[in-house]
């Protein structure tokens, strides 16, 4: 059973602003007022929103530290020292890697990449890696999407005779580290005009300042385009400003000349005859990255990413599929085993919180465990297992509830955590278990409304069938990249029925593929698919009315796209 939402219709866009805007593109007032809604008042605007310009890129100069990292990247290819790229295993962090250690062997043959293991280093930097570039004659760091808050860290291999360049996104600390230079957005010093480039992004400006240096032509770092625009999907930056320009193209690449490594993965995902969006890399491409870092070693995903070779892409493709076939199955057994452990407490209707423990789940599923216990409960959530003596896990919040500083108020049983306001890691001593989770509950009941553990709907107008005609569409679609700033435009219609074709899908049968009428228009229909919402079927199927919520998307069958209604939320209609 799904729980219930609250639909909240934004704020419409000015008429009058609306009505010019439609008049002078020539495009349905509904599109209007969605460009209206996201502060494009102009024609001129919303031609420069249709399509980005790369020549409006920032000039990375402009962020601090650049003209350092530079000069320290220039040094080492100039007298071949060996370089260590060294970055996460998500995949931001893998894109990030790749990115750089293609670009820089193009001209320094002494160049390797590094990614942490999961489980014996976790995130960011590690004293390990620091110790295997020494012991192995690395000079130079770049560390990529991580490096922030590593002050100790970068401290210890400066005393070692290592430099590092930190291209990084997250919040710094007020202490930065000892760096040969630091580009980090997000720096409080730093006045770069966009601050939410994906780790990935930031490595990408480092390659665009190196090529302007010398006089590179702007093709050298264009090719890396699918790879960034993977990175700012999967880490769900906004897509807003620099990241629209960096998505749009790389999209675009990744439709017509992807890198060898993400051809496997596109052809694995089913996606080879597709236009791909961002929705198939969030789902699909991102995904399969992942589960390299999650099942076995991040390090085979960036092998897949560098890979000049067919067939060893396609080979290790097929490994990485295979990984995330595994990661799957392992995490919808564990989101099983803990609704049913969720479900045996006593007290759960009454609690705010969710916190759940079992030390033999997988390290590396319980963060997506973790969003799918959000799913089900619509409460702030920490799922906890068991890794080298210690208790670690993930947590994720639901919307409007900042998780980072609930559990900062609990940090004196803490090892360690790190996060932001949605999503956190922690670790713990076992005895502290029982106390954390006791003091995170009170923490979370003390600051969290009523109002916040209502899940809500945020639609952007009303829309009738007759209105989604095949021009409609073709703008609507102009609207991507979808992401955080620039969501995918959700819709209300209202009086809707079932043509009497609807049906269950899925493997226990919880989500509907309807075909779907509007009240007026008794001879119109348009497909749909309801995830999860298999408790209206029979009030459908019996030929009821119901408001619907929904996005529109373009599906594809048999190689044909068609236009399909997401459906994100039912109200069944009030019948006297």
């Amino acid at each position: 059973m799904s729980i219930e939402k609250k639909w909240i219709v934004k704020e419409q866009g000015n008429p009058a602003l609306v009505r010019a805007l439609s008049s002078e593109l020539g495009i349905d007032q509904v599109l209007a007022n969605l460009l209206v809604q996201r502060g494009i008042t102009t024609a001129d605007r919303a031609r420069e929103f249709f399509k980005p310009d790369l020549s409006k890129l920032h000039d990375p100069f402009l962020m601090k530290d650049m003209d350092r990292a530079v000069d320290r990247l220039e040094k080492a290819i100039a007298e071949e020292e060996r370089v260590m790229i060294y970055g996460d295993y998500d995949v931001d962090g893998t894109t990030a890697v790749a990115l750089m250690y293609t670009f820089i062997r193009n001209f320094n043959p002494n160049v390797e990449y590094y990614i942490p293991d999961r489980y014996d280093e976790g995130y960011g930097i590690s004293y390990k890696g620091i110790d295997w570039a020494w012991e192995n004659g690395y000079t130079l760091i770049i560390s990529l999407d991580c490096g922030i808050k590593a002050v100790e860290k970068v401290r210890y291999a400066k005393d070692k005779g290592i430099d590092i360049i930190i291209c990084d996104h997250h919040l710094p600390d007020e202490t930065l580290p000892p760096a040969a230079a630091i580009l980090d957005p997000k720096r409080h010093d730093c006045s770069y005009p966009f601050d939410d480039l994906s780790g990935c992004g930031v490595g990408f400006k480092l390659v665009q300042a190196y090529a302007l240096r010398k006089g590179l032509p702007f093709a050298w770092v264009e090719s890396f385009l699918d790879l960034v625009a993977v990175s700012i999907a999967a880490d769900l930056v906004s897509m807003t400003g620099e990241n629209r320009i960096l998505a749009y193209y790389g999209l675009e690449r990744l439709n017509t000349s992807p890198s060898k490594g993400l051809l496997s993965i596109i052809k694995l995902s089913g996606l080879e005859n597709h236009k791909i969006t961002i929705d198939d890399i969030v789902f699909k491409i991102g995904p399969r990255i992942n589960a390299a870092g999650r099942m076995e070693s991040g390090r085979t995903a960036v092998h897949l990413l560098v890979c000049r070779n067919d067939d060893e892409a396609q080979s290790i493709g097929k490994a990485i599929d295979t990984h995330n076939k595994e990661r799957k199955s392992v995490d919808k057994e564990i989101t099983r085993e803990a609704i049913e452990t969720v479900k045996r407490s006593k007290d759960y209707p009454l609690r705010k919180s969710t916190v759940v423990f079992n030390p033999k789940w997988h390290k590396g599923v319980v963060g997506i465990v973790a969003s799918r216990l959000v799913e089900a409960f619509y409460r702030p959530t920490i799922v906890l297992t068991e890794s080298n003596g210690f208790i670690t896990g993930s947590a994720r919040s639901i919307a409007g509830f900042d998780l980072y500083e609930a559990i900062e108020e609990c940090s004196e049983y803490l090892e360690n955590f790190g996060g932001h306001m949605y999503a956190a890691g922690l670790t713990l001593k076992q005895e502290n278990l029982k106390p954390f989770a006791e003091k995170f509950e009170r923490v979370v009941a003390a600051k969290i409304t009523e109002d916040i553990l209502t899940p809500v709907v945020t639609i952007d107008t009303y829309l009738d069938f007759k209105q989604i005609t095949p021009k409609f569409f073709r703008i609507l679609k102009q609207f991507q990249p979808f992401g955080p700033g620039n969501l995918s435009p959700v819709f209300i219609t209202e009086n809707v029925y079932d043509n009497g074709n609807g049906r269950l899908v899925g493997s226990d049968n919880g989500h509907m593929k309807l075909e779907l009428i509007q009240e007026d228009e008794p001879y119109r229909h348009i497909s749909a698919i309801a995830f999860n919402r298999s408790e209206h079927f029979e009030h459908l199927h019996a030929g009821n009315p119901v408001d619907i919520c929904y996005s529109i998307a373009e599906n594809y069958y048999r190689g044909i796209a068609n236009i399909q209604l997401r459906v994100k939320d039912i109200r069944k209609k009030e019948l006297f």
